[in-house]
C-alpha cells in the first residue's frame, strides 16, 4: 500500500497520493500516521526524510535541510502537492511546513504528537491527554491512534491462526517491551514478572510478544516458559501475530515501559494488566494513572479478574476531524 523511498526516487512526480505520511522512518511514529491514514481512506504514499547534520540539530524550529528542497532530484516532497499530509516526529515537522507552503496553503497538514513548536505548526494536531498542549485546532484523547481498527480485530477473530485456535482458554496475550531510555528491567524485576507469568501459566494459555529491546535474561525465561506447553512465544521471525494475539486474548498482560503498546491493547475492551519495571516518567505516569481511573488497566502480578470495557481507539476520531476539515479547506 505504501511504497518504499527507493521507487519514490525513480516514479514520476504525479503519483496518485492524495495524503502523505511524512516520518523520520521511526517505527512508532510511522505506525500512527499510518494508522490514521488508512483511517481516512485516501490513497498514501510514505515520505521518509532523512535530514543530515547540522540541519538535524535545529529541528522542529529550523527550516528542512536544503538537499531535500523540491527541485533536487531526490527530494522527499516533489509537486504534485497531497490534499492531507500527516507526519509525526521532531524531524517531520520542517518538511510538513515547508509542503504547506509549497502547495501554496492547499494541502491541509496534520500532526500527531506535540510538535514542540505550538499549534501553528500544523493545520491539526492530535496529542495524548498528558501533554500540555491545548488550542482550538488541537485532538485530545488517552491512547495513541494506530492501526489495530474494530474492523481489523473483528477479521482476526474471524480467521483464528490455527496454533491460537488450538489453545485452551482463558488466553493471555503478553506484550513485553524491554530498556529505554526511562525503564530498566532489573534482575529482581525480571524474576517478579517471569514468576507472576509461570506461576498464571498454569490456568492461562499465554500468547507471547518480545521487542528488541526485551532483556536476553527474560527472552530466556520466556523461551523456557514457553516450551513447557500450551503457550506460544513470537521473537520475530514470519509474520507478526500481534493482531491476532491482540483479537483472541481474554486478557492483556503489558510492561509498562511503551505507552504505544498499552494504547494498542485498550482497542480491544479486555481487561489490561500492567507489569511496571523499574524507573518511570511523569508522563507515563499520567497515562497509566488515566487508564486506572478508567478501570481498563490493573496490577501485575495481581488478581487476573479485571472486567471488560468500550474499547478505545482514537484513530477513526482523528480520521473523521480530518474529512470533516477536507471539506472546509482551500
Amino acid at each position: 500500500m505504501h511504497r518504499k523511498q527507493k521507487l519514490q526516487e525513480t516514479e514520476p512526480a504525479s503519483s496518485s497520493g492524495k495524503l502523505w505520511v511524512i516520518t523520520d522512518g521511526k517505527a512508532g511514529d510511522e505506525a500512527q500516521c499510518i494508522g490514521v491514514a488508512e483511517a481516512v481512506g485516501l490513497p498514501f504514499e510514505v515520505k521518509k526524510v532523512s535530514p543530515r547534520k547540522p540541519f538535524s540539530w535545529f529541528m522542529p524550529r529550523g527550516p528542512i535541510d536544503p538537499a531535500d528542497a523540491p527541485t533536487k532530484p531526490d527530494s522527499p516532497i516533489t509537486p504534485p502537492y497531497p490534499d492531507v499530509a500527516v507526519a509525526s516526529g521532531r524531524r517531520s515537522i520542517p518538511y510538513l511546513r515547508a509542503v504547506k507552503k509549497l502547495s501554496g496553503g492547499k494541502t491541509l497538514t496534520v500532526c500527531l504528537k506535540d510538535p514542540r513548536v505550538g499549534t501553528g505548526a500544523a493545520d491539526l494536531i492530535w496529542v495524548p491527554s498528558h501533554d500540555k498542549l491545548r488550542g482550538e485546532n488541537v485532538l485530545v484523547s488517552p491512547t495513541a491512534p494506530h492501526r489495530f481498527s474494530q474492523e481489523r480485530l473483528n477479521e482476526a477473530r474471524q480467521n483464528v491462526w490455527p496454533e491460537i485456535a488450538a489453545l485452551p482458554r482463558p488466553r493471555l496475550a503478553v506484550l513485553v517491551g524491554g530498556n529505554s531510555q526511562h525503564h530498566t528491567f532489573t534482575h529482581a524485576d525480571i524474576d517478579r514478572f517471569a514468576n507472576a507469568l509461570d506461576q498464571i501459566g498454569t490456568t492461562w494459555s499465554l500468547m507471547i510478544t518480545s521487542s528488541r529491546r526485551t532483556p536476553e535474561p527474560l527472552a530466556v525465561r520466556l523461551k523456557s516458559l514457553a516450551a513447557q506447553g500450551r503457550h506460544l512465544y513470537w521473537e520475530g521471525d514470519g509474520p507478526n501475530p500481534l493482531l491476532q494475539y491482540l483479537a483472541n486474548a481474554d486478557g492483556i498482560v503489558v510492561t509498562t515501559d511503551s505507552t504505544n503498546m498499552v494504547g494498542e491493547a485498550t482497542a480491544t475492551g479486555m481487561p489490561i494488566y500492567g507489569f511496571s519495571p523499574s524507573g518511570g516518567h511523569k508522563k507515563f505516569d499520567l497515562f497509566l494513572g488515566t487508564l486506572r481511573e478508567m478501570n481498563i488497566l490493573h496490577p501485575f502480578p495481581g488478581v487476573l479478574e479485571g472486567t471488560t470495557y468500550e474499547p478505545l481507539d482514537s484513530t477513526p476520531v482523528i480520521a473523521q476531524a480530518i474529512r470533516e476539515r477536507m471539506q472546509h479547506h482551500h
